[in-house]
């Protein structure tokens, strides 16, 4: 076995959402098999201490207002970070890694580092968390409906529909920062290879536009720090996650009313407020707010839990939160979109629902109930799915299958993808 040394690089160094806590358990993974992680990342108050954190680029708030310098700096940050190239220059000279793997670099750190890592002959793979190379706000989402407008580099649509927040004008930045991209420097095509962990994101990636080696590699866990619990301690369903508006937490409130269940929900986010509030003026009395958990409190709260709920409206990856549930021996009622339905097969682990639709998602959740010894049979099975699929040593050697492609690649100057009718 040859070891390397493996530059990772994301924007956040801190476990701030699930594209983040994937970037630390590869590192995890890579040094308990002898590997040298390297670490690239953003400065920030709540970041993990590390060695490398004197070269991690410093600190950009795109929420943050200011003058109009202080705006037009952020914006030409988020299309081309010059700071961001010098500082892992100095970084690679002096570790000298053997490939780059890059995770979420959007905005805050921008794809210039991929230019210096080409510049120095570093092979580079990059795994793919949601919709980015092809959709600028990320989840193909518009108005709370699937949208693919910006297919095949049609990126003007982003700016003519408002998605970055209702603004013409943040809109319109992330119109030019892909076209700059995509259209002009053609700088993701230096990345060798990209990773999707949901055979969905591959395919949709593939049919708006990007045409490229895509391997698939799942998200793993490591099933030995969760203990499974297959009866349940409480008459209760839980959803945990962030509370975004994609992830369709009203349509699951909606179809818990009345229902003899408690729905316990896990996690903050923007709509936190509102959703209680709708609890609120709705008279919803069978739901509580645990907000955000972590670690053993986290897990105590899903065991005691009869099954996890999955109620999400937008194309979903490879969700963790459905790998958790299941490590911890919980079926899940997920709705059928995006790459859940690769992991929530009904009556195998779970049940899947038509997403947005909460008449059915209510109909599947007192199936379950009606059904409660599936449940523990729905959760076995689960359980086993994580220890033989989805396992630290089967993501390992896929990954190392992939880096030894792209080092390959990388040395018979192969590059990595290029845009359909660019």
């Amino acid at each position: 076995m040859v070891f390397m040394k493996v530059l990772l690089v994301n924007k956040f160094f801190y476990r701030k959402g699930g594209d983040a806590v994937i970037f630390f358990n590869t590192g995890t993974l890579l040094e308990k098999n002898g590997h040298v992680p390297i670490y690239f990342a953003m400065e920030h108050e709540r970041n993990l201490p590390s060695p490398f954190a004197p070269f991690f680029m410093s600190n950009v708030d795109l929420n943050a207002t200011g003058n109009i310098k202080h705006q037009l700096r952020t914006a030409g940050r988020l299309l081309y970070s010059f700071e961001a190239k010098r500082k892992i220059a100095r970084l690679i000279e002096m570790e000298k890694p053997d490939i780059a793997h890059i995770h979420n670099i959007y905005h805050q750190i921008s794809p210039s580092i991929i230019d210096t890592l080409k510049k120095n002959g570093i092979p580079t793979v990059m795994t793919l968390h949601d919709y980015k190379l092809t959709c600028p706000a990320y989840i193909l989402l518009l108005n709370g409906h699937v949208c693919e407008g910006c297919s095949n580099g049609k990126y003007y649509n982003v700016f003519l529909n408002r998605c970055i927040k209702g603004s013409r004008t943040k809109s319109a930045l992330n119109m030019l920062e892909m076209y700059l991209h995509h259209k002009i420097l053609h700088i993701y095509e230096k990345i060798n290879i990209l990773i999707s962990p949901s055979k969905f994101l591959m395919q949709k990636t593939r049919e708006m536009g990007i045409s490229s080696e895509i391997v698939h590699l799942p998200n793993f866990l490591d099933a030995s720090g969760y203990n499974p619990a297959y009866n349940r301690e409480e008459k209760s369903i839980v959803y945990f996650g962030r509370l975004f508006k994609e992830k369709g937490v009203p349509t699951l409130i909606d179809a818990v009313k009345g229902l003899d269940i408690k729905l316990k929900i896990i996690g903050e986010g923007p709509q936190q407020q509102m959703l209680k509030n709708k609890v609120s003026t709705e008279k919803v009395t069978n739901v509580d707010f645990l907000g955000y958990l972590q670690g053993e409190e986290l897990q105590n709260n899903i065991k005691k839990s009869m099954f996890a709920i999955i109620p999400s409206e937008w194309y979903e990856n490879n969700p963790r939160s459905v790998i958790e549930a299941f490590a911890l021996g919980k079926p899940v009622v997920g709705s059928r979109i995006g790459g859940i339905p690769e992991l929530v097969k009904d009556w195998e682990t779970g049940l899947t629902f038509e997403a947005g639709n909460s008449e059915d998602l209510s109909q599947k959740i007192c199936i379950l109930l009606k059904n409660q010894n599936k449940i523990e049979e729905m959760g076995k099975k689960a359980r086993a799915l994580v220890e033989e699929e989805f396992n630290a040593e089967n993501h390992y050697h896929g990954l190392m299958a992939i880096y030894k492609k792209a080092i390959a690649g990388a040395k018979a100057g192969k590059a990595g993808f290029n845009h359909e009718n660019s």
